[in-house]
This record gives C-alpha cells, structure tokens and sequence, in this order.
C-alpha cells in the first residue's frame, strides 16, 4: 500500500449497512504485508445463490480454476480471499494450495467444499503458504460480524492506496433490498469479463441462473470499460452472492432474468458495479487524473468501444494528458491503429467543451488557453466523433506518470 491517498480518492465513504445472511472477518496472516490484514473471509448463514465472471486471460491462477469448477454447483457458503500473493503460474503447489484453504474453510464453517470460493491477489509465481490460513480460518469464523464491509475492502487491497465500497437498494415486488460491494485494483488493469477482485452481495431472494445473467451483462459497461494499463490480470473475479434473507419480508424468489420485477434491482447493480469499476480507474497507480473517453458515430458500438480503448491505453495519450498537454495528435495516432474503420477527414476531436480538431484537421477557432484550463482539471473528458456511422462508447481510464513506473519497478523487493 502507498503511503500517499490517490488525490483522486473519494472524499468520503458510505455508511454501509450490514447484509442479512453474511458475514465477514478479516485477519493478518502475513503472507506479504507485515502489520496490515491480508486475509477475508466471507460466510453466508445459509446456501447464498452465486454468479461469477473470471479472466479471460490463458494463464489464470489456480483459484480462478477453482471458481470455475464450483460454480455449477451454484451456492456458496464461505469466500476466502488473500493479498499478497496471486496463486498464479504455481503449478501443482498452487492447486495444492486451493485445496488446502477450501478444505479449512469448509471444516471451519461447517459446509461442503463444492460451497467455497477462493480468490488470491498479488505476486504471480510464488508458492502460496496455504497453512498460514489454516490457522486462522475457525477463529476468523467465530469473530465474523454483518458490519465490516470497509474493514473486509481493506483486507483485498494490495497498491491500492484506499478501500472500494458501494451500497444501493432496489425493490423487488415491492419489497426493499440491498446490495452492497467491494473492489480491490490499482495495477494491471485491463478487465476482460471482470475487474481485477469483486465481491458483490444482496439479501434478494434471485436464482443462481438469474444472477449469472445479470452478472454477466453488467460487467460490459463497467469493469470491462476501464483500463488503467492495458494488462489483463491472471486474477480477475467478480462474483454476485444473494443471500435471499429479504424472502422473509415477503419477497417472491426471482427464477428468470426476464421477470419485470427485475428492473429496478438490474438499475442498481448495474450503476453499483460501474462505481466500483471507476473507484479502480481513479486509483491507478500513480494516477493524478481520471480521463473519460466516449466515442460517437464509429460504425459499431463495438468498434467505438475498440477506438476508445485505442486511445485509453496509448502511452502517448496517456503521458500528455499526465503532462497536461492537450496533444490531440496522439489521439488521432490511436483512433488510427485501432484496427476499425475511421475517415481522417471526418474525424472531430473535443477535450472538454473544446472542440480542437474537426474536419480531418485543427479546428480553426481552436484556442490554446481554453483546452490548457481543461488539461489542468483532474477529470477530463475526451470526445471523438468518427463521422461514419451511430456506434458509441464510453471507457475509463487515468493519466500515466513517472510515480506508476516506480511502484512497478519496485513491485517485488
């Protein structure tokens, strides 16, 4: 953890209320970090419906395997989760590792193993010591209370320099419930169906299948729209728990994704999710300013989101904006490598309010001192208009500067 707060932290957190049917402890079990927790443990009272979204990426750690195979069985139990140390590129010590903790876990809570879930953030390549939990799971289960979602945030962390939490509430058939979440993710940011560790919570009564689906749409616009480096991390796992406690206020069991009772809850997860993905972007490494970057009039909604994530994760781009420099050149350059259809006459550029390119060359009212007052700002947004077409897209990301080389250069010593 950095000892300076991101300027571009939240000024105030949530008060964020207790969720029926969970619970959670954290503990220091010192796998990397001295005299800070490094271990979470997430209980639910009873089977919890789960949905999980993973890494894409072809060499995920050993406890995105083991998500993936316990997911069908579609209820969890207990989530345990360590930072420090990812489980990744471990081999065979790294499923003995798996195997290990989702055995303690079990015996602590008193559940099937094919009820536990795993995630691991932090060092790729080093053996994970799985006995450090064995130790500490039962006690862990014993002290477990409702009220520590900040506490739970901060035991995930790694370079984050401040805790990622979210709460909202919905009704479902008229019957209020909450969902709350946690983020953790700073670094090597690039999501490909999920941010680098997420844990998502409500007390709705909603399926395992319905969850699934709702997941899985909501990650597109939120955690799969950011970018702090262009890197996709071996980790990336957001999972959606529902206790179902609010069925003792009379609500209804939710059993398919198209029920109209839906709407208002798929509303607050998705504007929960996308505040999470965001509290990641505005705490990348380094990171002094969050950038915006929509794109209209490609050809494809998906070739817009491809020309935004061009230019989000240009170095260039990203240095001049660190450097406050208003070089739209750069933004012309990535638009241009993307690899989808674009005409250089029609293309328009705005930074801020401030139209600086237009017509395939520099806007001829183009004023200097308006777009350095933008670049000064710590939240910038970037427009391109391809002129072609109605596809649209909006990505995320922050500047790059000298400080995300230093903590990257130090990472491992």
């Amino acid at each position: 953890m950095s000892a300076s707060v991101s300027p571009l932290a939240p000024k105030s957190y949530p008060d964020m209320p207790a969720l029926r049917g969970l619970r959670m402890a954290t503990a220091a079990a010192g796998i990397k970090y001295k005299n800070r927790t490094d271990v979470l443990l997430m209980v639910f009272d009873k089977p919890a419906s789960v949905a999980g979204v993973f890494t894409r990426s072809k060499c995920p750690s050993a406890p995105v395997d083991f998500c993936r195979a316990n997911l069908p069985h579609g209820a969890a139990r207990a989530v345990v989760v360590n930072s420090g140390n990812a489980n990744a590129f471990t081999g065979v010590k790294g499923k003995a590792a798996t195997a290990l903790t989702a055995k303690s876990a079990a015996e602590a809570v008193g559940c099937d193993e094919t009820q536990v879930y795993l995630a691991s953030t932090g060092v790729i390549g080093e053996p994970l010591d799985a006995t450090k939990f064995a130790g500490v799971l039962g006690d862990m289960h014993g002290q477990a209370s409702g009220d520590f979602w900040i506490e739970a945030a901060k035991a995930i962390m790694t370079t984050d320099t401040y805790p990622k939490v979210a709460t909202r509430t919905a009704e479902i058939g008229g019957v209020k419930v909450t969902i709350n979440g946690i983020a953790k993710g700073a670094g090597m940011i690039a999501p490909d169906m999920a941010t680098m560790l997420s844990f998502v919570a409500t007390d709705a009564d909603i399926a395992a299948p319905v969850l699934q689906t709702l997941l899985s749409a909501g990650v597109g616009p939120s955690f799969n729209s950011v970018t702090v480096d262009s890197d996709t991390s071996t980790s990336d796992t957001l999972m959606l728990f529902a206790t179902g406690a609010a069925a003792e206020d009379g609500q209804a069991r939710v059993e398919s994704a198209d029920d109209v009772r839906l709407e208002g809850f798929r509303a607050a997860l998705n504007d929960l999710l996308k505040d999470l993905a965001l509290q990641v972007v505005r705490d990348g490494e380094g990171a002094r300013k969050m950038v915006e970057i929509t794109v209209t009039g490609a050809e494809s909604d998906a070739a817009a989101k491809k020309i935004a994530l061009s230019i989000a994760n240009s170095p260039l781009v990203k240095t001049a904006i660190a450097g406050e420099d208003a070089n739209w050149g750069r933004i012309v350059m990535a638009v241009g490598k993307s690899g989808e259809m674009a005409d250089r006459d029609r293309l328009a550029i705005w930074f801020g309010d401030v139209r600086v390119a237009v017509d395939g060359e520099r806007d001829p009212a183009y004023s200097e001192a308006a777009t350095t007052a933008v670049m000064k700002e710590e939240d910038i947004p970037v427009r391109v208009d391809i002129g072609l077409g109605n596809g649209r897209a909006t990505v995320w990301t922050c500047d790059l500067t000298k400080e995300y080389v230093a903590i990257n250069g130090d990472y491992r010593s």
